[in-house]
């Protein structure tokens, strides 16, 4: 038996979670390629293609300039 915490112990795997689009709220079953993720003053934040694509300006003047 592993002592992971994340294990558990009906047998059952646990379901991944759904990822959620911080702007518009639309959902994901799990990590997609087209989307995009930041970390926002320590809070993981993933955008979906449309609300990456329309926010594009805005993303890439956020960064350093190392980045670009």
């Amino acid at each position: 038996m592993s002592s992971d915490p994340g294990d558990r112990h009906d047998g059952s795997a646990a379901q991944p979670e759904p990822v959620v689009c911080a702007r518009c709220g639309a959902r994901a079953d799990g990590p997609q390629p087209t989307w995009t993720f930041s970390v926002e003053d320590g809070a993981r934040r993933h955008y979906c293609e449309t609300c990456s694509r329309e926010n594009l300006r805005a993303i890439e003047g956020r960064l350093d300039s190392q980045w670009w």
